[in-house]
């Protein structure tokens, strides 16, 4: 049995995103050919092309045909005044992006090798507050990422342009997104869904119908991150069904734990046959057990399917998750790593991490030590159910997924990796003597001392992000923070002595 993974546009144009790379891991642990493919960076690359943005250029001009030039969007008189150069520049900037080719960076500071839309005003803007703010940012030496910058907003422009010229759902990380985010009804993905598709979901399309020739899978299942990426997983899931009608698909992911707990609108199983929640081993386990004749419907693990017209849920308590000792490394085959853009779209150092560069992803912890604050849905099982990996099979698998992807950063995605967690890390890093470099996500916790922040810096972190929810000890002690302003100001003091360098 295979089965096929992919990650539904927009998710992250840097890096794959972590979840078909767990589970393709897993699955092939357990015997399972797993084969996955990242649609969303296929798709952007696709868009990104000379003969693309001729097409785009016609989708234009018939859409604004009517329109006097003072009365177009600034985006698309600007697309349309420097086409020849947008055209020109478009495939280099992409593959200076991708880390091939360098030597562009200088040509692109310059400021006369990239035509300049409205996303370039927001230099003109803060240079108006801060003066030279491209120097103040980068320097003298800093080409390369000022290259990267200029080319983000070069790419933003673009963007733009699509969105306001060809597809109202396209979006570099937010593809469709107000059709899911905080929308009760099915009313307007169903109608979008069930509408002309769009320049772009032509193109995505094309590529499920590529992989699906390619991959020959018996099952394939959609992780669904966020709400931007519901309206791809759908349209995927629509194309596999007009191919093969008898293909079962799944969807699961983190938009699908929080908003589909209550799903009662059955339409959604016209294009999907089962939805999981939570942790997705254990549910997908079940279900190819039951596909492959092994198991039986009441031995579904946290899955939502649809029988004689309505809504059904099945959930066997006698189902375990699988422990954390006993999953796989995650890996990235299948994926190309070598065609994914750094994306610099902020001046803030901190900012940047979460889009500039490869990370291969993984998690110190599963779940929240702390699960107390009000604020947080710690009845959800990814949040609520703690569980520690062994520093020394998480050392493993970082050592696993270096000699895969000869990538040395990492990023731990943790809601809040645990202080406890992070020290056994940083001395069985130490220990073997493997340098990386990794900033993950915490908590401001008091258990994090001078001499904690030094351990951790020394075994390679570069950063931590951490939020504040209220500058007041009555309001965090309200929402059971744990921990006071003054308390955070010396947390946040230590990592930034030990981390800046």
């Amino acid at each position: 049995m295979t089965v096929l993974l992919m990650t539904p546009p927009m998710t992250q144009l840097n890096t794959p995103y972590p979840a078909t790379a767990y589970l393709t891991g897993f699955l092939r642990s357990r015997g399972y050919e797993a084969m996955q493919r990242d649609p969303a960076i296929e798709l952007f690359l696709e868009m990104m092309t000379a003969p693309a943005l001729d097409i785009i250029r016609q989708h234009v001009e018939d859409n604004f045909e009517s329109f006097e030039d003072d009365e177009l969007p600034d985006a698309i008189f600007t697309f349309l005044a420097e086409f020849d150069r947008y055209r020109l520049c478009v495939e280099p900037v992409i593959r200076f992006l991708q880390g091939k080719d360098s030597s562009l960076a200088l040509r692109i500071t310059s400021r006369r090798f990239l035509p300049e839309g409205p996303a370039f005003d927001a230099i003109e803007q803060m240079e108006a507050v801060s003066g030279d703010i491209l120097k103040t940012a980068f320097g003298q030496l800093g080409v390369q990422d000022k290259a990267k910058y200029l080319a983000t907003l070069f790419i933003n422009d673009l963007s733009a342009v699509i969105t306001q010229g060809v597809d109202p759902y396209f979006e570099v990380s937010r593809y469709g997104e107000r059709l899911a985010a905080a929308n009760p009804s099915f009313d307007d993905l169903y109608n979008t869904l069930m509408g002309e598709p769009s320049f772009s979901s032509e193109i995505l399309e094309q590529l499920v119908e590529q992989y699906l020739e390619e991959t020959q899978p018996s099952v394939v299942a959609l992780t669904v991150p966020f709400p931007g990426n519901m309206l791809g997983a759908l349209r995927i899931a629509q194309t596999c069904k007009a191919i093969n009608p008898d293909l079962p698909v799944v969807l699961g992911g983190g938009f699908i734990n929080t908003e589909l707990r209550a799903l009662k609108d059955p339409r959604v199983f016209e294009f999907v046959d089962f939805i999981c929640l939570d942790d997705g081993e254990r549910p997908i386990l079940c279900l190819l057990e039951q596909l492959h004749g092994t198991g039986k419907e009441a031995g579904l693990c946290r899955t939502f399917l649809r029988s004689d017209g309505k809504v059904v849920w099945c959930d066997d308590s006698s189902k375990q998750d699988i422990p954390q000792a006993e999953l796989a490394s995650p890996t990235y085959d299948g994926l190309p790593l070598n065609r994914y853009v750094t994306i610099l779209d902020t001046l803030n150092p901190m900012h940047r991490l979460w889009s500039d560069g490869h990370w291969n992803k993984l998690t110190v912890a599963h779940g929240c030590y702390w699960k107390q604050c009000t604020f947080c849905d710690v009845g959800l099982d990814y949040i609520g159910r703690y569980e520690a990996s062994p520093s020394e099979l998480l050392t493993d698998r970082i050592e696993a997924l270096i000699a895969e992807t000869g990538r040395r950063g990492f990023h731990f995605v943790d809601e809040a990796a645990p202080p406890a967690g992070l020290k056994g890390l940083a001395l069985s890093l130490l220990e073997r003597g493997i340098t990386i470099s990794w900033w993950g996500n915490i908590r401001f916790e008091s258990a994090f001392t001078g001499d904690l922040c030094r351990l951790l810096a020394a075994s390679g972190c570069i950063a931590v992000s951490a939020g504040l929810e209220a500058a007041s000890d009555r309001l965090l002690e309200l929402v059971k923070k744990g921990i006071t302003v003054d308390q955070t100001v010396e947390v946040a003091s230590a990592f930034q002595e030990c981390l800046s360098g």
